[in-house]
């Protein structure tokens, strides 16, 4: 970050908040804008005295009843934005997450612009009565970009302000496997919402075989140091020969109404030179982002002969190759953070960075390298 230039960015982030791992895809997206562009971060925190949480009861209840988003409130401390900014940035992982923007006073004075990227949000939710009214708060901001490209419309519909599909990326350098080239001792690694089916028959061949399958165990999605758990959520990728990567909340039909959206995973699998296998998404997105071949191996999510299909390209050491090289290589060149801020500034009128620009000719220079190898 220039040392040399003010800070023309805030970035508000809910990391002091919650702790959740489903998060740190956010938290990693706002630390790598503090590396190649120049940004403060605003952390709100929560109000932990019992008049403050009385308060928000309350206040919530009142603002559910007469239909009211400003007296919503979140159970944050109040905080103020003191400096002017040219754009103010906020990540939301969930339409909820909205209401933190009335604890923060200023906040639409001082910034110039201001763009909201609110990460889940289905479409038949927009129109329930408890999201319409969080995301009334959403018009004091000039632009809104959403990972659910499916949503877009809905959004741009109730609240007539530009809305723009972006996708998840990575810090493509941090996962990419190259140049330490680590030993793929994971057969199969699989993190959250999984097919029981599939997990069944990849318990099975890890009980006969000297084949190890790395999975959820525990209940519970809280991270006790985020930067800690990304690092460790990423080398074990970068160590596992297969990775699995379905659809967002593939099991959640009566939540997603059937909508079919890119989750991080695929992002993160491929970056790390995985193999991915499971389900995409049936969408343009899908299309558009992953446009390889063999971006994904595609297997549905009652695949209980998932052993043969793995035992298969297991014989096929080549295409493995090829997979994991393209995988990488196009997340150098596609999937970085510094591709979808550039996207945010373009939209806003702000000018990429120096550093952003040097990012992105080192993301060039390592994909151009593993061409040759």
């Amino acid at each position: 970050m220039s040392k040399n230039l003010k800070q023309r960015i805030l970035i508000v982030s809910m990391r002091n908040l919650h702790s959740q791992a489903f998060r740190s895809a956010e938290y990693e997206f706002e630390d790598a804008i503090c590396t190649f562009d120049n940004a403060d971060i605003l952390t709100p925190e929560f109000a932990y005295s019992l008049f403050p949480q009385i308060n928000k009861k309350l206040a919530n209840y009142a603002g559910l009843t007469i239909g009211n988003g400003k007296l919503l409130k979140s159970g944050c401390r109040t905080s103020t934005v003191e400096k002017e900014y040219d754009l103010l940035f906020f990540i939301c992982q969930h339409f909820w997450d909205i209401t933190c923007i009335n604890s923060i006073k200023e906040w639409r004075k001082k910034s110039h612009k201001a763009v909201l990227w609110i990460d889940e949000i289905w479409a038949k939710e927009v129109l329930e009565y408890k999201t319409k009214l969080c995301l009334e708060l959403v018009k004091d901001f000039d632009y809104i970009f959403t990972t659910q490209a499916k949503s877009v419309d809905a959004i741009a519909n109730l609240l007539q302000r530009p809305c723009y599909s972006l996708p998840y990326a990575v810090d493509a350098i941090k996962f990419s496997p190259y140049p330490l080239q680590p030993q793929r001792n994971i057969d199969v690694y699989s993190i959250g919402r999984r097919s029981p089916i599939v997990h069944k028959a990849l318990i099975e061949i890890a009980e006969k075989n000297n084949f190890l399958y790395l999975h959820d165990t525990l209940k519970g999605l809280q991270m006790m140091d985020y930067q800690e758990h990304r690092s460790l959520y990423i080398n074990l990728i970068k160590r596992s020969r297969y990775f699995i990567a379905n659809k967002a909340k593939f099991d959640s039909v009566n939540q997603t109404g059937n909508q079919e959206e890119l989750g991080s995973r695929f992002f993160e699998g491929a970056a790390a030179g995985a193999v991915m296998i499971g389900t995409p998404p049936i969408s343009e997105a899908y299309n558009t982002y992953f446009n390889w071949q063999d971006a994904v191996i595609e297997i549905p999510d009652n695949a209980a002969d998932v052993a043969d299909i793995i035992a298969e390209l297991d014989t096929q050491p080549e295409r493995i190759k090829r997979i994991r090289q393209d995988n990488i290589i196009n997340s150098l060149l596609r999937h970085d953070w510094v591709y979808r801020w550039s996207q945010i500034l373009d939209k806003v009128g702000l000018e990429q960075t120096p550093e952003m620009l040097s990012r992105q000719a080192d993301l060039k220079n390592l994909a151009q390298l593993l061409m040759q190898a």
